[in-house]
């Protein structure tokens, strides 16, 4: 495994499993040595993992053609009128407002929320089921009501889409293969 150490101003030290299979960890400048040796021992499990998933998806991604970028443009039209239509749907559902909604290729990202109440989508949700989208869409949504991941959202969550567990689940077996597939 390749572990290549980045020194930076930063006060805290971490990992990244990058999409070639390279492990980079950010550190602080005057970090010792044998302390970024034992966060990157401590991290091995996860580490580990995340270079399994990779592996996977580069298997898979050898099978299957990435999109071109018409094809990239015309899912992300189809994601703008599919998900605007579910956000105002769950939206009323939920009992929320929010800003603009922007749809992207994005790489590690399903959707976000900002403080201003703008959602962003990644356009590459319109190759998962329909349940994913509603997932992805009322929890953005959730995050109107708390902006964070705290049993108060995800009881929001819960109280919208009672079957969130298995969209959330769908994502982690399939997401990182998905958007490996279709790198930006």
């Amino acid at each position: 495994m390749e572990i290549t150490v980045i020194r930076s101003r930063r006060k805290t030290v971490a990992v990244q499993v990058r999409q070639d299979g390279t492990v980079l960890v950010r550190a602080p400048r005057l970090m010792p040595r044998w302390e970024i040796r034992r966060f990157v021992e401590s991290h091995q499990d996860w580490i580990g993992k995340q270079l399994q998933k990779q592996a996977a998806a580069q298997a898979l991604r050898k099978d299957t053609e990435p999109l071109s970028q018409q094809e990239l443009k015309e899912l992300a039209e189809k994601a703008r009128r599919d998900l605007t239509m579910r956000c105002a749907f769950w939206a009323e559902k939920v009992g929320v407002s929010y800003g603009r909604i922007s749809i992207r290729h994005q790489k590690s990202r399903w959707g976000s929320c900002s403080s201003k109440g703008n959602l962003n989508f990644n356009c590459l949700l319109m190759l998962a089921p329909e349940s994913v989208r509603d997932y992805v869409v009322v929890h953005e949504l959730c995050h109107r009501k708390h902006m964070n991941h705290s049993p108060e959202f995800w009881q929001a969550v819960e109280q919208a889409i009672p079957g969130w567990r298995s969209a959330k689940i769908w994502l982690k077996q399939n997401g990182d293969a998905l958007m490996l597939e279709n790198p930006v």
